[in-house]
């Protein structure tokens, strides 16, 4: 028991009695072992709750943490103390911060123990999940365009994030379902940003001058759909739906798996530009 809770069986005893009164009902008919994983993954359930509650304005006394989370104190204590060391947050003095990255492993965790997956999505922003996507382009050596919109024959379309690196462009569509993940709705969402880099390709001789292309020769557009946790299948038509924490190894695979990706190569003869296109 020790083992697996990272405390002795004798202060294991002691948690029992003091959350007798607040663990619900129906958890009180196990026998100890199984009644104290219980009130362990519920209490980490709730202080994660709290972290992404209170972070997402900005910093936040622990203290006020952790009296949102409506947990006993000590074990608050004893569970903001195990995700520090996880580095799910920093602390200055008394003063939690969680970056964008952080609070998406907070969510994720979150998830794992049984939180609402609606609730961890109303939590978590949609700038802070193009920002980590964004953040993880840059930071393997991608220039990066964020809610790049661009004009089709007729029709505006826009593509949430490009990441850029010779030759390579990925179109990065966020998808940050509120409802979790359903089969119908990720072949759409592929169906849908399959049709928009087909159309950005179609038109990305005239914008290459504006996305500082003149270089290249060609480029290899690849649709990309990111989410906040795996789905039901990992491709649909070839296109990719990568979980927002596995975005950097999958960057590093694209060059040697390109092959197995759907792509559209261009050709980036620049054109005049026309005003309509750049609409």
């Amino acid at each position: 028991m020790s083992l697996t809770f990272k405390v002795s069986e004798a202060h294991a005893v002691n948690l029992r009695f003091c959350f007798e009164s607040w663990v619900p009902k129906q958890l009180k008919n196990g026998g100890l072992p199984n009644k104290l994983l219980i009130i362990r993954m519920t209490i980490d359930k709730n202080v994660l709750l709290s972290l992404l509650k209170c972070t997402k304005t900005g910093p936040v006394g622990r203290r006020l943490l952790v009296k949102v989370s409506k947990v006993p104190a000590e074990a608050a204590e004893m569970a903001l103390s195990k995700f520090a060391q996880m580095s799910l947050f920093e602390q200055y003095g008394g003063i939690i911060e969680a970056s964008p990255s952080q609070r998406v492993k907070i969510s994720i965790r979150a998830i794992q123990l049984g939180a609402d997956f609606q609730q961890i999505c109303s939590l978590l922003s949609w700038a802070e999940f193009e920002d980590i996507a964004a953040q993880t382009l840059e930071t393997n050596n991608h220039r990066v365009m964020r809610n790049f919109h661009f004009r089709n024959k007729t029709k505006k379309r826009e593509i949430d994030i490009i990441g850029l690196k010779k030759p390579i462009v990925l179109c990065v569509d966020c998808k940050h379902w509120r409802h979790g993940w359903q089969s119908a709705a990720s072949s759409k969402a592929v169906e849908a940003q399959i049709e928009r880099t087909e159309a950005f390709a179609e038109t990305l001789p005239n914008y290459a001058k504006r996305i500082k292309l003149e270089a290249w020769h060609t480029a290899t557009l690849i649709p990309v759909i990111l989410s906040l946790l795996p789905g039901p299948e990992k491709f649909h038509k070839k296109v990719p739906v990568v979980p927002i924490l596995q975005l950097q190894d999958f960057i590093k695979s694209v060059p040697l798996e390109l092959d197995l990706l759907l792509h559209i190569d261009q050709k980036l003869t620049i054109q005049p530009t026309k005003l309509t296109d750049l609409a």
